[in-house]
């Protein structure tokens, strides 16, 4: 019994960090909202994370695709930039991931935004 018992305590100190972990990692996808003086934008994101790299992109509502370049994580922060389609405009994207939820800021052209994404299901 004892050994079962030793066994059991043994697994969960070895797993319970990397379970914890992959709850707050950014990887999958996710419901993007920001709100802008036009109203809010809305976007699904797709990040891949590995190690401390990040690849991703948003697909916007209507059918633009916008990939990430510089995406790093460090712990459960993630940052990148985020190229607005044809305009030239760079957004410095960064976020605190948080289990199913994330919020940050979206700084382009002297102005901040705060943000947010919602795990898809």
């Amino acid at each position: 019994m004892k050994s079962r018992l030793f066994a059991f305590f043994i697994t969960l100190f070895f797993t319970l960090p990397a379970t914890l972990s992959a709850q707050d990692s950014a990887d999958g996808l996710w419901d993007f909202v920001m709100t802008g003086p036009s109203g809010d934008v809305t976007a699904v994101v797709d990040l891949f994370v590995d190690g401390s790299a990040m690849i991703g992109q948003f697909a916007l509502d209507d059918g633009r695709v916008w990939p990430i370049s510089n995406g790093t994580v460090n712990g459960n922060t993630i940052s990148f930039d985020l190229v607005r389609g044809d305009s030239g405009v760079t957004y410095q994207m960064s976020a605190t991931v948080q289990g199913d939820q994330a919020t940050g800021t979206a700084t382009a052209m002297g102005s901040t935004r705060e943000w947010t994404m919602t795990r898809a299901e």
